[in-house]
Parts: structure tokens; C-alpha cells; sequence
């Protein structure tokens, strides 16, 4: 049981940094980054 958990875990991981890295490759990270300033800024009241 312990080893089909690890597996899982490992699988679970490299899944999820190839698709950061997908994304990080298409300039996902940029358009993200802007979107949560523009929120913190409406937040604020300030935007």
C-alpha cells in the first residue's frame, strides 16, 4: 500500500512540474502575474 502511495505521489509531481514548465514556456507566468497586481491594486482601492 505504502509503495502504490509513493508511486502516486512521484507521478503526481512530475505532472505538475511539466505543466508549471508549460506553462513558464508559453509566458503564462506573465499574464498571471499582472492579473493578481491588478487585483491586490483594486483591493487596495488604489486601482
Amino acid at each position: 500500500m505504502l509503495k502504490y502511495r509513493k508511486i502516486s505521489q512521484f507521478i503526481l509531481l512530475i505532472a505538475g512540474v511539466s505543466m508549471m514548465s508549460y506553462g513558464a514556456v508559453r509566458g503564462e507566468a506573465t499574464v498571471v502575474l499582472s492579473k493578481a497586481i491588478k487585483l491586490c491594486l483594486e483591493c487596495v482601492g488604489i486601482g
